[in-house]
């Protein structure tokens, strides 16, 4: 079985960076850094330019990632919060 490769974010930046400054195809970008065309394509995606014109960095999502878990549980915590001094206020006379 093939064993899978792991790339740095710093390779993964240069390599998009290539395809986007280069006028060849995205195959021939891939095929001369030695990687696949999807993964290649993958790391377009991944690293494309926001709506300001900055990258989203692969430390940048992370965090993004982070923020959103985290927002989440706030939420819950906060529905259940309602709940309970919902239930809690029917319970007074």
């Amino acid at each position: 079985m093939r064993q899978r490769r792991r790339y740095t974010n710093e390779f993964k930046l240069d390599a998009v960076k290539l395809v986007e400054s280069s006028n060849t195809p995205m195959a021939h970008v891939a095929r001369d850094l030695g990687v696949g065309e999807t993964a290649l394509s993958r790391w377009v995606k991944q690293f494309s330019q926001r709506a300001d014109g900055t990258r989203f960095t692969p430390d940048a999502q992370e965090e993004l990632i982070r923020l959103q878990r985290e927002n989440t549980q706030l939420r819950l915590g906060r529905d259940i919060l309602k709940k309970a001094i919902g239930i809690c206020t029917k319970e007074l006379p």
